[in-house]
């Protein structure tokens, strides 16, 4: 028996696929909301899933959470815009969990643009544990890209899709937006600190990596955009810390509670 872990804000355009998901291989769905204005919560609770109510603590703390409330040992941990594909559904309904040497499952995730996989710039296969023994293993706890820290993990044939993002404006927004300001502040706690040049180097080392080592250029404009897009959210991520640094004001405004 496995419980699903799923975090939400504002998830009511994805959260009824989601649930409707990860129901194929699980009978337990724990949705930990951080406080969603829109419809997510009646939508989930309207598919019979439990919804935890917590503000939001970071990424590794927040999906910990669920842990307290699932029903099952085994855990299926997705994000709202994920969606198990056929073959990965098939994989764990063939697993043997009772009986098992492995503390946790990788899966390969298929990073989308709008409907379009992107398989360039390191964004596949993209191996992530989201298929977990929490008697054994749970999530790091930290505020940005936390992964499972499992000792005895086997990876499958199977893919995620991840539904990233919408188009390709999104795709930019969100770093310009999100992403990047997240970062800044997760940094200028930890008491990092950049100087003039940061910004540039790290803009520029993000883009050379994504599109000549990772291959963006056999990517077409797809290729090109992510590899832009990394770049500019290095850039603000360390221009934005140096902001801090050097204005009183901007830090002084700044909520450094939250970080979504």
């Amino acid at each position: 028996m496995i419980s699903a872990n799923i975090i939400t804000l504002d998830e009511a355009d994805h959260i009824a696929d989601c649930i409707a998901s990860v129901r194929q291989v699980c009978d337990d769905v724990v949705v930990v909301d951080s406080g969603s204005q829109d419809a997510t919560v009646a939508i989930a609770e309207s598919l019979d899933a439990r919804v935890v109510h917590q503000p939001y603590l970071g990424d590794g703390l927040q999906k910990n959470i669920a842990l307290e409330h699932v029903r099952h040992d085994w855990v299926l941990s997705v994000d709202a815009d994920e969606r198990l594909t056929a073959e990965m559904v098939e994989a764990i309904r063939r697993l043997d969990l009772a009986d098992t040497p492995h503390d946790g499952f990788a899966f390969r995730r298929r990073n989308m643009v709008g409907s379009r996989w992107v398989r360039v710039c390191g964004w596949y296969p993209d191996y992530c544990i989201r298929l977990y023994d929490r008697r054994r293993t749970r999530f790091g706890e930290v505020k940005q890209h936390a992964s499972v820290g499992a000792a005895n993990v086997r990876q499958l044939d199977a893919d995620l899709w991840h539904y990233s993002f919408a188009n390709l404006g999104e795709l930019f927004t969100k770093a310009a937006r999100n992403f990047s300001g997240r970062s800044a502040k997760i940094m200028y706690q930890k008491g990092k600190r950049a100087n003039g040049w940061s910004p540039f180097l790290h803009g520029l080392a993000a883009f050379v990596r994504k599109y000549l080592f990772q291959k963006g250029f056999m990517g077409g404009i797809d290729g090109l955009s992510v590899a832009l897009s990394a770049s500019l959210n290095s850039y603000l991520k360390y221009a934005k810390l140096l902001e801090y640094q050097r204005d009183p004001q901007v830090l002084a405004n700044e909520d450094f509670n939250k970080v979504w």
